[in-house]
């Protein structure tokens, strides 16, 4: 006889659970226990133990990746941001009499919505004041260590993102001076009867030259900077850092590429306008450079609904840095609405994806069929014992480059939605045609014209096939999270321990045999994380010789073992490396890995520039399920947050599908004619609207 469900859980309520029971069936390892992480999980603290004298650094990264996370959540408040002011009441002529009251409540609605203006305006002085401080902590001659680390170069450029998002954002709101407008009205009407406002009024002043002036957040970043004339040095070695990932695609994801590309012309011009140097610039980066930069993206995403032009950026900030109008060339460029008719079309056979859609079916179905073979290969290798070490590394390594190519081929999709829908955004359709009857062209809104009506039948079922494409591996690769763990971790600790445990053995050999600097260097990159525990190949006796750089004989063997560096391993290594092939040398010709002027031979500079990049990538395959979840996120086809304030509405964009039952949004609908399966706006990417939610 079934029990009642009532009973059952009644039942349930005398067991005792205590904590630090086993999970029978729990989250992934990778959710559960946090064994890789992009941004350090314990803030780097452990940096300490290796003694490379980077407490004063690290201290300072963490700093910035603070400010870096509470602007991203700023951005979200002014991104979500509508006018108060539309929703308030009218008094009728017959409440006139009730001004005064609705004056004053009027005043503590637009208060509380002017207070979060007021702290991103704080934010931002504090901000830009602790980076410029940052900047010039390496221009001082009794600095600590030469140069930034690449993790503390990438924490710069991610800060200064935030600032031009924030700055970009407060342009295009055009509610928030009429809501500063009511709240300065009510506040003179409310205030007679207050005492000692002088330092509210001051207050109110300051925050209506904030709100008024465009890209106030820069001019002050420009001021802090410049407060005390030695960050140029800096500021060229982030735009010729810049420069180079962009221009060798170093930037693994495309996240990061969009950063290089929206922070290079604000640095651009913030170099051009120092009193100092400004010429310097072009003599390490050639103009040509910044301008094939600038003329291959002519349109950059940077929130859901609005984009970037770096060209843009470059014409409206020249009135603001009269220094930088005097580069003409730059000047030039044509900026997205300029473009002539044949070098639109151009671009447009690059934007869209039903031109490339052909070439990513043929992707899809080649890395599925593979990725399904190399996971029956690993699920054959965990049930069986005593396997052959070289097939467990042949299989395992297979993995690894699987995730790496899925990783890549993730980015280049999603990057692709990305990028055509900012194209869409920036050419609107000029002259819609709907099937409805009673829709007139006088009825179409501006998101209307840049979605609904912007994509032919062609271009809307590439668009969700794509869609679908980005789903479905992504789907594959989150379900096998917890069985690639092991052989991820093991194919990377293989790498840096044949790094550091031969490859540098054979450079202290040879190369930097008598140079005593570099080879404490390369001594220091053994030591943090060289795994002599898994080395099987020598005695004890001779394995501790090792560790004080001794002589070794040539290819070292060591077990496999599934434990990978951590983050602060990876920001120390890469630190090392930095400091080896530039020498602190911040004018370094030739960029970073450059063979002009250094001492260190081609070949064994390439291994180095090899290891220094895998580095980087390590990190993001570590973190794999925040990876997974990054490059599949397709929540940014919902959020019209910008076009819903422009056009004055709550809600559009949606139609009634009748096998549904239901108003699913224009894209939905697409998938749904095309024969795609439906997905639920909260399965895109819960994350999104949790972002969204904020504001």
């Amino acid at each position: 006889m079934a029990v009642p469900v009532e009973e059952a859980i009644a039942a349930l309520s005398t067991f005792s659970l205590e904590d630090e029971q086993p999970e029978v069936q729990g989250p992934g390892v990778w959710v559960s226990i946090e064994r890789g992480a992009t941004n350090s999980p314990i803030e780097y603290i452990d940096v300490s133990a290796y003694r490379l004298s980077l407490s004063e650094d690290t201290k300072a990264l963490n700093q910035l990746n603070t400010l870096i996370q509470e602007g991203k959540d700023m951005a979200s408040v002014l991104y979500t941001y509508r006018s108060c002011v539309k929703a308030l009441p009218q008094l009728p002529d017959s409440m006139k009499h009730s001004q005064a009251d609705l004056y004053l409540e009027t005043y503590q609605v637009l208060d509380l919505e002017m207070s979060r203006l007021r702290e991103i305006q704080r934010w931002q002085v504090s901000a830009s004041s602790k980076l410029a401080a940052d900047m010039q902590r390496f221009s001082r001659p009794e600095r600590r260590i030469n140069g930034p680390s690449i993790t503390h170069i990438w924490s710069m450029l991610k800060l200064v993102d935030v600032l031009v998002q924030l700055d970009h954002l407060k342009n295009a709101k055009a509610s928030i001076p009429n809501d500063f407008s009511w709240y300065k009205r009510t506040f003179t009407q409310v205030s007679v009867q207050w005492q000692d406002t002088d330092s509210m009024r001051e207050e109110l002043d300051d925050l209506q030259i904030f709100l008024s002036t465009r890209w106030a957040i820069l001019l002050n970043l420009h001021v802090e900077m410049f407060r005390v004339n030695n960050v140029e040095d800096i500021l060229q070695v982030l735009i010729i850092f810049a420069v180079e990932s962009l221009e060798l695609d170093f930037a693994l994801l495309f996240p990061d590429r969009y950063i290089l590309l929206r922070v290079l012309p604000v640095l651009v011009v913030l170099a051009a306008s120092s009193e100092k140097d400004s010429e310097s610039l072009y003599k390490r980066v050639k103009i040509n450079r910044l301008i094939n930069i600038f003329k291959n993206d002519p349109v950059i995403p940077a929130f859901p609904d609005l984009h970037l032009s770096p060209t843009a950026i470059l014409k409206e900030l020249c009135v603001y840095f009269p220094k930088f109008s005097a580069h003409t060339r730059l000047l030039t460029l044509s900026a997205p609405h300029e473009l002539p008719p044949r070098e639109a079309q151009e671009y447009q056979r690059h934007y869209l994806i039903v031109n490339h859609i052909g070439a990513i079916r043929a992707e899809h179905d080649d890395f599925t069929i593979r990725l399904a073979s190399s996971m029956n290969q690993l699920a054959l290798l965990k049930s069986m014992d005593g396997a052959d070490i070289d097939w467990c590394k042949e299989v395992k390594g297979n993995i690894y480059d699987m995730v790496v190519e899925g990783f890549q081929l993730l980015s280049r999709w999603t990057a692709r939605i990305w990028e055509q829908c900012a194209w869409k955004f920036s050419r609107p359709c000029k002259d819609p045609v709907s099937t409805e009857s009673h829709e007139t062209s006088a009825s179409f809104s501006d998101y209307e014209k840049v979605v609904r009506y912007n994509y032919v039948s062609e271009e809307r079922k590439a668009l969700v096939e794509v869609v679908s494409y980005v789903k479905s591996i992504g789907s594959m690769m989150q379900r096998c999270d917890t069985l690639v763990a092991d052989a991820l971790w093991e194919t990377i600790h293989a790498e840096v321990q044949d790094f550091v445990q031969n490859t540098l053995a054979t450079m202290l050999r040879t190369t930097f045999r008598k140079k005593k600097d570099l080879s404490r260097i390369l001594s220091d990159m053994r030591t943090l994380s060289a795994d002599w525990m898994a080395n099987t190949s020598k005695p004890e006796s001779e394995l501790q010789s090792l560790q004080h750089g001794g002589e070794e004989s040539k290819g070292n063997f060591f077990y496999p073992r599934p434990v990978a560096p951590t983050a602060a391993q990876v920001h120390c290594l890469q630190f090392l490396i930095y400091e080896v092939v530039s020498g602190g040398n911040l004018r370094k010709p030739g960029g970073l890995f450059g063979s002009s002027g250094s001492e260190i031979p081609v070949h064994d500079l390439k291994q180095l520039e090899t290891f220094f990049y895998k580095l980087s990538f390590f990190l993001h395959i570590l973190d794999y399920t925040e990876t997974v979840a990054t490059l599949t996120d397709l929540g940014f086809l919902w959020f019209r947050e910008f076009y819903l304030e422009s056009s004055r509405v709550i809600q559009y964009g949606s139609c009634l599908d009748e096998d549904l039952g239901k108003r699913v949004t224009w894209v939905q609908k697409w998938m749904r004619d095309y024969g795609y399966e439906y997905i639920d706006e909260r399965d895109w990417d819960s994350r999104s609207t949790e972002r969204n939610n904020k504001g």
